[in-house]
């Protein structure tokens, strides 16, 4: 069974649910406001840092080759960040990084996860 994908291409419907979840979850929609606009800093910093080929490895991402290349190599960004909080949470392990945080790990990741969608969805450009 096929769970239906939202359709957030309608305005009005973002924002009854955006304001659905305010009135319901104050604390929480106030948090992850923050924390998405802290991301999106980081994101920006990052990106003017490394640039777009850092993902695309070179490539424009015009072919299915190039595109699971960028894909395959944000799999392996991600499953080392995935192996950190492994050690870092279930392991209880000193981190061997020393300045990367849980917080730090869990931030990589979720930037990593929209990257690889706007990649998926043929906008790195």
């Amino acid at each position: 069974m096929k769970i239906k994908e939202h359709d957030y291409t309608s305005e009005k419907q973002y924002c009854n649910d955006v304001q659905e979840l305010q009135d319901k979850y104050p604390d929480i929609h106030k948090a992850y406001e923050r924390i998405s606009k802290e991301q999106f800093h980081l994101f920006a910093r990052k990106m003017l840092d490394y640039g777009k080929g850092n993902i695309s490895v070179g490539t424009n991402l015009d072919t299915p080759e190039e595109e699971k290349v960028a894909l395959t190599g944000l799999w392996f960004r991600m499953n080392d960040k995935i192996q950190r909080l492994k050690q870092l949470v279930l392991l209880n392990e000193d981190p061997k990084v020393k300045t990367e945080s849980v917080k730090d790990t869990f931030q990589d990741l979720s930037i990593y996860g929209i990257i690889a969608q706007i990649v998926k969805n043929k906008m790195w450009k």
